[in-house]
């Protein structure tokens, strides 16, 4: 598979495959570690070595999944109705339930008998064969080679090979999402900095692998792109030197523009700045465009064990009822990934509105992105996010 895969790849000119496959799924994050150096981007045959790689904290560059529904699942009812099985009445793991649904929808077929073990974070490839060993032995179609190799003796199994469409698409996203991190990371990052007592500040801006200078009404300018600070930020989740900075100042305050031009980076950071000034005496807030605030890291925090929704809001610039709002609807749906359409209807606000909330949350770390979902008409594809807030 990983050579189909990576053949496809090779079609694309300028693009070159390292083919790295292995024996059982969970060995992708240590697969992953030993060649970053080596490779500009990841692109993983499914779901599950991606999301164990990305569970492990080791990908340090742009990454993306082939989908295996749609044109995939669809290729794969054909070959078992060939084989004269009844494609009604099947067992089918990793994939999502509502991508199931819409694809057998598509096929006209019925859905009532079918039974779905969705990817989830728990989920082992022990687990998913002990589900399909539960069912009234139905064919089973399964994305893990090593259900595959555990069941093929004593049930009817199909492993699902991604279709040329569905790794042309994963590439497409790759290569647009390294582009796009290429172009971003040479961003202009611009810091104002209030600070007391020096000590320290230029020891930070090295580290930020950028450059400190005086500036106007008693601040300090610190000069970097996006990429260092999008590193030492732990993907613009918190801010480290605040802390550090905190221990020889009672007033440090942080703020930081996302901008194609000095100018708007500049301007981004006067707004970054103002804000972390009414936050409070020790408060980092980067600004980017689309009126978009993040607290980076402040000295208001969550009681120990406890959420606290108005950090939250206050660090992703959205209310308190909104975020409850949100926890509702991630807890009706279980988990399960949500569209934007799905977002937007619980929220009572336009797609549009939504997206844009959801891209916040996305920023900090809050949202993760797990794929589209063809809405069945024309227009844009519905995108899914799990919400993790």
């Amino acid at each position: 598979m990983v050579d189909d895969v990576a053949a496809t790849c090779e079609e694309q000119p300028g693009v070159s495959a390292l083919r790295l496959d292995y024996d059982h799924e969970s060995q992708a994050p240590a697969i992953v570690e030993a060649h970053s150096p080596s490779v500009e981007g990841w692109l993983f045959t499914g779901i599950v070595p991606y999301m164990l790689a990305r569970g492990a904290d080791v990908l340090t560059r742009p990454a993306a999944f082939v989908d295996y529904t749609g044109a995939t699942l669809l290729s794969a009812l054909v070959r078992l109705q060939r084989e004269g099985q009844d494609v009604t009445r099947l067992s089918i793991d990793t994939l999502p339930a509502a991508d199931v649904t819409a694809t057998f929808a598509e096929a006209g077929l019925p859905t009532e008998d079918l039974r779905v073990l969705p990817y989830r974070p728990e989920m082992t490839s022990m687990k998913a064969a002990a589900f399909h060993r539960r069912g009234a032995r139905h064919p089973v179609i399964t994305c893990l080679s090593s259900v595959y190799e555990e069941l093929r003796d004593d049930m009817h199994v199909l492993r699902l090979a991604p279709s040329v469409h569905s790794v042309r698409v994963a590439l497409r996203q790759l290569l647009l999402t390294a582009e796009g991190q290429a172009q971003e990371d040479a961003q202009i990052a611009l810091g104002l900095v209030e600070v007391e007592n020096q000590e320290g500040l230029l020891r930070e801006a090295t580290a930020l692998g950028g450059t400190v200078a005086a500036f106007r009404g008693g601040t300090h300018l610190l000069v970097t792109t996006r990429g260092p600070l999008h590193d030492a930020t732990g993907g613009f989740s918190g801010l480290p030197m605040l802390a550090r900075l905190a221990a020889h100042n009672r007033v440090v305050r942080v703020g930081f523009g996302l901008g194609r031009s000095a100018a708007e980076a500049e301007s981004l950071a006067r707004r970054a700045l103002a804000r972390a000034r009414r936050i409070g005496d020790v408060a980092a807030v980067l600004s980017l465009r689309a009126d978009t605030d993040i607290v980076l890291e402040s000295v208001a925090a969550a009681t120990p064990g406890e959420q606290n929704l108005a950090v939250i809001a206050r660090r992703v610039g959205l209310s308190v009822a909104t975020l409850e709002k949100l926890l509702e609807a991630r807890e009706a749906a279980a988990g399960e990934p949500l569209t934007t359409r799905e977002i937007a209807e619980r929220l009572a606000v336009q797609q549009r509105t939504a997206r844009r909330m959801l891209h916040r949350l996305e920023l900090a770390g809050l949202a993760e992105r797990t794929g589209n979902l063809t809405s069945g008409s024309s227009g844009r594809p519905l995108t899914l996010y799990r919400l993790t807030l």
